[in-house]
């Protein structure tokens, strides 16, 4: 696996003007690996990478091309988790007294998925044995707070130019997952944390789109958004974001985490998903139906 350096962290792909008021956001794709962290950790080669979100920055990718700021990670999920508190973190993991502002008794810390996360999926432990305090402070000063500031800005800058904007962040899901009451497996789930994230109307759109593509697509269940989605969405502002979730199973071998041969129909899908929900937004644009609410 390639060393990881600096400026190599995360990569903001621009187009040469932005000219929909859309932010793209793959946190979690990150597959780059530092050595030092495979040297900490008990797990190597596939199973270090079963939390990554698999190529859903590829799958993305057109979001440039469609006119949209795409921002992805370069550095795993399994090393830092930029879709947490900055200080969501185990207590256990560390050698050392955690600060005070720690927030140690989340549920997702209480489940191994903190900020620095203890498990990767499957609940299988990542450290051989505990880290320094000063390490894990370390990453999210490293990491994690660049990583947000290149998010805030590219917000910020959709906000100013278009008046309003919308983030998408981009993620995939296990291909066993199942939702209570529905017969059939999500291809996509839209999280919007309940309707506080983004406009109602949106979301429902997104559903739409994806309905009406062919695809099982449900809300919020059981994803309904994570840290990014619920600090970044603020509708009443006219900020808005939506968490996506792209069901594994129909564009990669979750044994051997190989591209299937539908990836290129998969990724081409997306793309026309991308392009109706701006064609949706610029529809509405006019009467500022999505500036605030």
């Amino acid at each position: 696996m390639p060393e990881i350096r600096e400026y190599e962290l995360f990569e903001v792909h621009e187009p040469v003007s932005q000219t929909i008021p859309f932010v793209y956001n793959s946190p979690h794709s990150g597959r780059i690996y530092p050595p030092e962290f495979i040297a900490q950790s008990r797990l190597e080669g596939i199973a270090i990478r079963r939390s990554e979100d698999h190529y859903v920055d590829e799958l993305f990718g057109s979001a440039v091309a469609l006119g949209a700021p795409l921002l992805a990670a370069n550095f795993p999920r399994a090393y830092l988790d930029v879709n947490r508190e900055p200080y969501e973190l185990d207590p256990r993991m560390f050698d050392g007294l955690l600060p005070p502002y720690a927030n140690i008794n989340s549920l997702r810390v209480a489940g191994g998925l903190g900020t620095i996360p203890r498990i990767v999926a499957e609940n299988m432990e990542i450290y051989a044995r505990r880290l320094p305090v000063q390490e894990g402070l370390d990453r999210v000063e490293a990491v994690y707070k660049p990583y947000h500031a290149a998010l805030r800005r590219l917000i910020a800058r959709t906000h100013v130019q278009f008046g309003f904007g919308v983030l998408i962040d981009c993620h995939s899901m296990p291909g066993n997952v199942r939702v209570a009451g529905c017969t059939a497996r999500p291809d996509f789930i839209i999280g919007d944390r309940y309707g506080t994230s983004a406009s109602a109307e949106l979301s429902r759109a997104a559903i739409a789109i994806l309905e009406e593509m062919g695809f099982a697509a449900i809300r919020n269940k059981p994803y309904a958004g994570g840290f990014i989605t619920e600090h970044y969405g603020r509708p009443s502002r006219g900020l808005h974001a939506l968490q996506i979730e792209v069901n594994r199973a129909i564009y990669v071998d979750e044994v051997t985490l190989e591209k299937r041969e539908d990836f290129a129909a998969v990724a081409e899908a997306v793309t026309g998903f991308m392009r109706q929900m701006a064609e949706y937004v610029e529809k509405f644009a006019g009467d500022r139906a999505l500036a605030a609410e």
